[in-house]
């Protein structure tokens, strides 16, 4: 029976986890946000009151 024997699935699942924690993630971290982020400024809006017509 395949299932029993550990050899090439045990490599399988390594070779699998060392693509997704070393490959991946510096691949996906080299790519840059087209839109930068700017600053928010601390300058709060005017607010009126709006005096409803009727």
């Amino acid at each position: 029976m395949p299932q029993l024997n550990p050899g090439p699935w045990f490599a399988i699942l390594v070779f699998s986890w060392l693509v997704f924690l070393i490959i991946i993630p510096t691949k996906v971290l080299k790519h840059i946000s087209p839109n930068e982020l700017t600053p928010m400024t601390a300058e709060k809006h005017k607010t009126e009151s709006w005096d409803w017509p009727w």
